[in-house]
């Protein structure tokens, strides 16, 4: 049952990863999603810079852990992605790669929201 919880909340920080990164240019098409990447985006950075603890990253730790595993001594992203996907010495670099996407994506947002406004104020007078 602990692997299980494991796997489920690896699968969750995966997820989390994706939105954090990419769901700036799903707001695109679903506006009221930005809300949710505004927040991931501020959790993320919390993350990273005055690194608070993650409680996914705990809650894996605790049921690998309870499984009788390793568990995630270095935290979520050292242990599946640093020196996995990307060399350990391009962690800044990979970090400042999600922020300009980010950026880009909130760049878009605005502009498309922008467009919008002005589509609606155009059609009600």
């Amino acid at each position: 049952m602990y692997q299980a919880i494991g796997d489920l909340v690896m699968l969750l920080h995966f997820a989390f990863l994706v939105v954090l990164t990419l769901g700036g240019f799903a707001a695109w098409r679903w506006p009221r999603l930005i809300l949710v990447h505004v927040g991931l985006a501020v959790w993320g950075v919390l993350n990273a810079v005055v690194k608070v603890p993650c409680p996914l990253t705990d809650i894996e730790d605790w049921a690998r852990r309870r499984a009788g595993e390793e568990g995630l001594p270095q935290g979520f992203i050292d242990r599946y992605l640093t020196g996995v996907v990307y060399p350990e010495e391009h962690q800044g670099a990979v970090q400042l790669g999600v922020a300009c996407l980010v950026a880009v994506s909130w760049v878009g947002y605005a502009l498309l929201w922008r467009a919008r406004r002005r589509s609606v104020a155009a059609g009600v007078r």
